[in-house]
């Protein structure tokens, strides 16, 4: 798998438990459960924007 795949992967991988952890954060009542949560999503958003930067890098320079 490519790195800008593999980074891609990762970020829906996090942006998916992030949206688990703040809903059953949101659920328990759990305030720090439900931050986790958002956090673990813009890590997966961050990671994701990284793989689409490297695969638009990657086609600028062919």
């Amino acid at each position: 798998m490519k790195r800008s795949e593999q980074d891609k992967a990762e970020g829906t991988a996090d942006k998916i438990k992030g949206k688990a952890k703040e809903v059953t954060g949101k659920v328990t009542n759990d305030r720090e459960t439900e931050a986790e949560g958002r956090l673990d999503q813009a890590k997966g958003s961050t990671k994701k924007a990284k793989g689409d930067l490297k695969d638009a890098v990657k086609s600028g320079t062919k």
